[in-house]
């Protein structure tokens, strides 16, 4: 099964797509938000163009488990996404993600525009990459 995963963001949206085989992420681009409708468009046409058969969307939690702000607003999203798509939307909980793939990047050698043009991206890859690492049976849809 071909998965795209989301680094949501209210500014930039990481999207990264898998192997056909479910098995490795990689990145696929940013979609920098513009107003709900584009962004939506956009986000489906690369589903479309990666053939991709689910959606699996980082959901950051406090260390404890709690939810944040931003939890929430990737609640919403999910549950704009569920309205628009047919595709099952897997959730994957994650920590930092962003701030590990800056580290990752920067280690690389990128900063300034090169690595703000490809972190999102990167965090897509880590949310996607933890989510095909699961043994199926823990893969629960949204």
């Amino acid at each position: 099964m071909k998965y795209l995963g989301i680094d949501y963001g209210t500014k930039r949206t990481g999207v990264a797509a898998s192997d056909t085989g479910g098995s490795m992420a990689f990145p696929r681009r940013t979609i920098v938000m513009t107003t709900r409708d584009r962004f939506f468009a956009e986000l489906l046409a690369v589903a479309e163009e990666e053939r991709a058969e689910a959606y699996v969307v980082g959901l950051p939690l406090l260390h404890d488990g709690t939810d944040t702000l931003t939890t929430r607003q990737v609640r919403n999203f999910v549950e704009r996404l569920k309205r628009r798509t047919t595709l099952p939307v897997y959730l994957m909980e994650e920590f930092l993600s962003s701030y590990e793939a800056e580290d990752d990047l920067r280690d690389a050698g990128l900063s300034g525009r090169a690595l703000e043009a490809v972190v999102d991206q990167q965090a897509a890859v880590r949310i996607l990459q933890s989510f095909l690492n699961l043994p199926e049976s823990r893969r629960t849809p949204a």
